[in-house]
């Protein structure tokens, strides 16, 4: 039984940045396609990153794509997402996810299994 909980949001102004972390207290998690989630105030849970379980390769969606970097780091059993640039459309509660099995998709929030209890980002104009 993976359990995640994610860490490092905040309040920040336009154009700071901000890591966000997970860590599974179980270190179970290793070899889970893992993924950032996030739900803006008042909208539906939004895709923002995936990552394969060797780290080897991410996906992002249109919005993360070139501000965000996903990482993680197995031997610590961590999850990471690095926000650039941020902007006040990226308020938002990010959660992190695992997925028992890969199945070649990676971005609905039906394809995993193992949920955080987010962490909340507010930008400022």
């Amino acid at each position: 039984q993976v359990q995640l909980t994610e860490s490092g949001g905040g309040l920040v102004q336009a154009g700071d940045s901000l890591t966000l972390s997970c860590i599974d207290s179980t270190e179970t998690s290793r070899r889970h396609v893992m993924a950032w989630f996030r739900r803006p105030p008042g909208k539906a849970l939004e895709f923002v990153s995936a990552i394969s379980w060797s780290g080897a390769s991410a996906h992002y969606s249109p919005s993360a794509q070139g501000r965000f970097t996903v990482s993680r780091d197995n031997d610590r059993s961590t999850l990471s997402l690095q926000m650039n640039s941020l902007k006040p459309e990226d308020t938002a509660v990010y959660y992190c996810a695992a997925m028992k099995r890969w199945d070649g998709s990676y971005d609905s929030q039906s394809d995993y299994d193992y949920w955080g209890q987010g962490t909340q980002v507010i930008v400022s104009s």
